[in-house]
């Protein structure tokens, strides 16, 4: 069950950091708003995971989700670049997500 709440909070992650770019500097009511929710379900979700998960694993998971799921999201929502370099070490950084899941 931790490991769901973790990954809820990862991509709480990703709605606050994309709700914070939506909000054109907080002068959006309406995503400054979503952005505070999200950032603020993230953390509560975070600090409830790590009562099980390992602070430094549950923290390393939470940033990479967070990381990855931007990334993606600026590539579909954003047109942000996708190119191979960018995506090979997207590649890389879930692959790291998935081995510290592995040996926790």
């Amino acid at each position: 069950m931790a490991w769901l709440i973790l990954i809820l909070a990862g991509l709480f992650e990703v709605a606050f950091t994309t709700c914070l770019k939506l909000s054109n500097n907080f002068t959006n009511l309406k995503w400054s708003i979503l952005f505070f929710i999200s950032i603020s379900l993230s953390f509560y979700l975070l600090n409830q995971a790590i009562k099980t998960i390992p602070m430094g694993t549950a923290y390393a998971v939470w940033t990479g989700i967070g990381a990855a799921g931007t990334v993606i999201l600026g590539i579909f929502l954003f047109n942000e670049p996708s190119n191979w370099p960018r995506i090979f070490f997207l590649m890389l950084l879930i692959g790291s997500i998935v081995g510290l899941k592995a040996v926790a």
